[in-house]
Parts: structure tokens; C-alpha cells; sequence
């Protein structure tokens, strides 16, 4: 949910910096459906009634799934900002492969927005995370909308997709 927060902090910018929100119809990003395709299937494995029956098949499911958009986003390098939103997309990775198809949350972090809700979950406490500082070690309050742990790697998705935004707006891209 931390991406919601990067759409908007992108417009904002990229009017400030006197852009016109039509310059992002030049924008091209490649393989955008294997991209959607990866996030529709999270957003259908993070959702009851599939987060509470998918049982072990659920972290080879997650990974797949965000490898599927890492690839799309590595696709497309030649767009400015993209790289920051790979870099993101990468650390997340890593920190899901390396504990077993599950991001870890800090508990203090959950704690802080009310629990993980019942069934399966991208997030998880994990006694001795690896990679801990790539795992969800932040928090957006419970009483800030769309409140959610977070890490590093979703911060530089959100620096990334608010510069595209912004920069998009403000050059467009030529079609191609």
C-alpha cells in the first residue's frame, strides 16, 4: 500500500515542476501485462478466501509472482525513475527468497497497525530474519489510511515511481 502514497506525491511534483498529467500518456512501459499479471495474483493471494486455503503453495506462489514484476520493471530501464523502482523491486526479492518466500516484519512494526490478518500473508514475524534490513522494519500507523509495514525496498519503489511521475510529466517520453 506504500505505493499509494508515491501516485499522488508524483503529481504534486510533477506540477510543481510545471509538468501536465497528459505528458504520462507518452510513457511506454513495456510488458505491462506480465507486470499486472503479478500483481493481480498477490492481490488475489493476500485476499480471502484464497489467503486462507493456498496453504504451503503460498510463498513458491508470492515469489513467482514478484519475480514476474521485477522482470517487467527491469524491461524497462530506459525510463527515468524506473531503476530506483528495480532496485526496490530487487531488495524485496531477495529478502522474500532468502527467508523462504516471506517477507519478515519486525513485530513492533505490526504491532504498530494492529496484527497480521488471519490466513496467509506477505508479512511474517521471523525469529532471526536474514537480510533484516531489507524486511519490514517500518510502519505506517494504524490511524493513517492504508496503513502497513514496509522496508527499505518499497521506499525506493515509492522514491521511484513518484520520480517517474514526476519526470514523466514534465518530458513525457516519445512513443516508440
Amino acid at each position: 500500500m506504500f505505493i499509494l502514497y508515491a501516485i499522488p506525491v508524483g503529481i504534486i511534483a510533477g506540477y510543481l515542476l510545471g509538468g501536465r498529467l497528459d505528458r504520462l500518456a507518452a510513457i511506454r512501459f513495456r510488458w505491462a501485462p506480465l507486470a499486472l499479471l503479478g500483481l493481480a495474483v498477490q492481490v488475489a493471494l493476500f485476499t480471502e478466501p484464497l489467503a486462507s486455503s493456498v496453504g504451503e503453495a503460498g510463498p513458491p506462489i508470492y515469489v513467482a509472482s514478484t519475480a514476474l514484476v521485477l522482470v517487467a520493471v527491469l524491461r524497462n530501464l530506459d525510463i527515468p525513475g524506473v531503476a530506483i523502482v528495480a532496485l526496490g523491486a530487487a531488495a524485496n526479492l531477495l529478502a522474500i527468497v532468502a527467508n523462504g518466500g516471506f517477507m519478515p516484519a519486525d513485530p513492533d512494526a505490526l504491532a504498530a497497525i494492529g496484527g497480521i490478518a488471519p490466513g496467509y500473508s506477505n508479512s511474517s514475524v521471523v525469529a532471526d530474519p536474514a537480510l533484516e534490513p531489507l524486511t519490514d522494519i517500518f510502519a505506517i500507523p494504524a490511524w493513517v489510511p492504508f496503513a502497513n509495514v514496509f522496508s527499505v525496498g518499497d521506499v525506493l519503489i515509492g522514491i521511484g515511481v513518484a520520480l517517474t511521475i514526476a519526470i514523466g510529466m514534465r518530458v513525457g517520453q516519445p512513443r516508440g
